[in-house]
């Protein structure tokens, strides 16, 4: 059964094994790690232990993604390296969400001591919100989006397969004992932030987790929470929805106060047998991958024209001592089709093809290349036909990946057709396959009210509006919620400052050279 802990956490480190890379497959991750399989074994086990403690601590039912729509994982090695990958002294760890194609970058697979390296807080803080996004079909104010995601992200693995969730975040200790104090009116209010104007340095995120664990565990408070949450998915604001459902906010602000300074708080404990697991396969990967990975690691991670340069450049040079392994060759394709090179990414991906007709990315690394090609051809339409057979091999493969639903849809907008029922089906269900998505929801928002489904295309955008991180695309879509407040059922709407429909569905699948403003942390 479910029971109770109340505990002050403490940080502790292990030594990473050194190994060859291993791939570990689950339900919902793949993984790649330059680490021992045991230890990426288990570090794949802790995942899939924290996705199911928080669908069982959040009662909410999660569609199993479609295997490329899982969270891919690559673990990149020393901190040194994180941070050159990520250009950055101050990131621990990044993600980026994109239908078929989400990754992570975390440094080694650290998992021996039963809790994850303080880096990897990153990422379960970033797969919370992956978590919470696809669980919910409303947008959360960004004080619980942010307050769940660090109550979650400090969770503890033992080794008898038991998760401890809820624990303290003591990452946040100093931000709340120094930091400005954030009201609590301000709390219930803030939305996200423009990057540039740089982030308020307040206790905004150790107060989230504070009220998110303070609603969970205090008995006085038992079903405010969810009050709360059926409220501003009933469409009341945030502030509004707060007094309805916590009563006075000056006496819950105090509540909180008092509660932080606690020296020991409530947490779950999950033993095995509530949150079980499917069956987890790690193998060792191909010599050829082996050497290719650290190739692909940096072209996953985004890239400019320089970087794709030389990136190909490493590639062609792997791909020379392997020509006969498909994976190589379809990353290979990838780093063609990234430098520009359709051609050369089109027969990069036939010879993958050729050895293996089912490596999934050189079909889409070939369809990008087709469809690229397809815009400046003289026959459009037969342009755009035959850049539809990879992704119709790949939907024969996986029949729930998006990109091919994404690109039935785009196949009519790039030659200025209007999309079909049937495509119009197609990016909604993507949308639907790929909620964490904000990009591919703005287009899917837009289409639908150009049809006229106002309360559908204002649900649809919510979360995008939402985004915690804010950004031009938060901004926009927030603009356009409230312009289609005033709008008729049923009545075709466009938004004043016309988006161009084919940049946005470019966007879904573009790879970027620095921190997009929507996407990352």
């Amino acid at each position: 059964m479910l029971r109770i802990f109340a505990a002050v956490a403490a940080l502790s480190l292990a030594v990473p094994a050194q190994a060859e890379w291993h791939r570990a497959d689950s339900q919902h991750f793949v993984i790649y790690a330059d680490d021992s399989a045991k230890d990426v074994a288990r570090f794949s086990e802790m995942l899939e232990r924290y996705h199911a403690a928080m669908a069982f601590v959040t009662q909410r039912e999660v569609e199993t993604p479609s295997p490329s729509n899982r969270l891919t994982i690559y673990a990149v090695g020393s901190a040194r390296k994180m941070l050159k990958l990520a250009g950055s002294r101050n990131v621990a760890g990044f993600y980026f969400a994109r239908a078929g194609g989400s990754v992570a970058f975390v440094p080694d697979v650290r998992a021996s001591s039963g809790q994850l390296d303080f880096s990897m807080i990153t990422l379960l803080h970033e797969y919370a919100h992956h978590f919470l996004i696809g669980s919910s079909r409303f947008a959360m104010p960004r004080w619980m989006d942010e307050g769940g995601a660090e109550f979650f992200a400090p969770a503890r693995f033992p080794s008898d397969g038991e998760v401890q969730i809820g624990r303290p975040a003591l990452h946040r200790t100093y931000e709340l004992k120094n930091a400005p104090d954030v009201s609590i009116a301000q709390l219930f209010e803030r939305g996200g932030f423009r990057l540039g104007d740089g982030i308020p340095e307040d206790n905004f995120y150790g107060r989230s987790w504070a009220l998110y664990h303070y609603l969970t565990f205090e008995p006085a408070r038992k079903g405010q929470l969810l009050d709360y949450a059926r409220r501003i998915a009933a469409g009341e604001a945030s502030g509004v929805a707060a007094k309805g459902a916590f009563g006075d906010l000056v006496a819950l602000d105090h509540e909180l106060d008092r509660y932080v300074k606690q020296r020991r708080l409530k947490g779950f404990v999950l033993p095995p047998e509530l949150i079980p697991i499917r069956p987890i396969t790690v193998v060792q990967v191909s010599p050829g991958m082996d050497e290719m990975l650290p190739v692909i690691i940096r072209s996953k991670r985004g890239v400019d024209r320089e970087t794709a340069l030389e990136i190909l450049e490493d590639a062609r040079e792997v791909a020379a001592r392997y020509p006969g392994d498909a994976g190589v060759l379809a990353a290979l394709a990838e780093a063609e089709y990234d430098a520009g090179n359709d051609d050369a990414a089109i027969a990069a991906a036939d010879a993958a093809l050729a050895i293996d007709a089912t490596v999934k990315n050189a079909l889409v690394q070939k369809g990008f290349a087709l469809f690229r090609k397809a815009e400046e051809a003289d026959d459009e339409e037969a342009a755009f036909a035959a850049a539809m057979q990879p992704f119709s091999a790949l939907n024969q493969l996986e029949q729930d990946h998006p990109l091919p639903l994404i690109y039935y849809y785009r196949s009519f907008v790039e030659r200025g057709a209007a999309p079909n029922e049937t495509a119009r089906h197609a990016l909604e269900r993507a949308a639907q396959l790929s909620p964490f998505d904000r990009r591919l929801a703005m287009n899917a928002g837009l289409m639908q009210a150009r049809e006229g489904k106002v309360a559908i295309a204002r649900s649809t955008l919510g979360p995008v509006a939402a985004n915690p991180h804010g950004g031009r695309m938060a901004r926009e879509a927030q603009r356009y919620i409230d312009e289609l407040a005033e709008v008729a059922e049923g009545t075709e709407w466009r938004p004043g400052s016309m988006v161009d429909l084919t940049d946005v569905l470019a966007a879904i699948t573009r790879k970027y050279d620095e921190y997009d403003e929507d996407e990352g942390e």
